[in-house]
């Protein structure tokens, strides 16, 4: 099964700029998506039903914001909807789908950029959100957890890590959160295969920061250890270029 994620920063706009021919060129089986940015009645189903892919939306209340999706060519036996918890879930930031024993999420964590309350925000939702996956660990251990986490874990995953210390996205304490998060018996799939390697997932449309690779990683596959050696690759694709984030997906068997 190949899964992929991609913050898709208006699943419209993405759709005009070649989503769906990108889709059908790398066919993967699983698309998490991010920032779908519409409503159920406002998805363009046709370019995607055509390439065999059935689609589930979790968007937010608020109009053209936030919003979650998973595209899948293979049947779920379950789809859930959001978390039960309704701060989050009036926003659209979490779906599962259940295929057999192993249950593929697409998780769109909040950004902490607009202030103060939206980064206390963020830490409490990272925080719930820890103990909600620590909970369905139990019964669905076998997760694959993709998304947008906004956050730099490591100094590797972003180009100026001094000049965006005391930034939302690479603060010392949501940095320390993602340990203590993987610690819990997670795995980041793309850096377990690429140790070493520097790619990024997210470019600012400000200064050029793409043609210069100025970027962020902070999309993630992550995967419990359950699940862990499923895993035979994982990827960054950077030349896909309908957001300002690019695709990332794994492998599994």
């Amino acid at each position: 099964m190949k899964i992929v994620t991609y913050n898709v920063n208006g699943l419209r706009a993405a759709t005009t700029k070649g989503l769906p021919e990108w889709l059908a060129e790398t066919n993967p089986d699983v698309v998490c998506i991010q920032e779908t940015k519409l409503q159920p009645d406002q998805y363009p189903a046709e370019p995607y039903e055509a390439l065999g892919y059935k689609s589930y939306l979790y968007s937010a209340q608020k109009k053209g914001y936030s919003g979650v999706a998973i595209l899948t060519k293979v049947e779920p036996d379950h789809v859930e909807y959001g978390m039960g918890i309704e701060a989050y879930d009036n926003e659209g930031r979490f779906i599962r789908a259940d295929f057999g024993d192993l249950s593929v999420v697409s998780v769109y964590h909040p950004s902490g950029t607009s202030g103060d309350a939206r980064q206390d925000f963020k830490m409490q939702w990272l925080s719930d959100f820890q103990n909600y996956v620590l909970e369905l660990r139990k019964t669905r251990p076998n997760l694959i957890l993709c998304g947008d986490y906004n956050i730099c874990h490591e100094e590797i995953d972003i180009h100026d890590p001094k000049g965006n210390a005391k930034n939302s996205g690479f603060l010392p304490e949501e940095r320390a959160w993602m340990t203590s998060f993987l610690d819990t018996g997670f795995s980041d799939s793309f850096r377990r295969f690429h140790a070493e390697t520097q790619k990024y997932t997210w470019w600012s449309y400000r200064f050029k920061a793409r043609s210069k690779n100025k970027g962020w990683r902070i999309d993630y596959c992550m995967v419990s250890d359950e699940a862990k050696d499923r895993v035979v690759d994982a990827w960054i694709d950077n030349d896909a270029v309908h957001s300002d984030h690019c695709p990332t997906g794994i492998l599994v068997k």
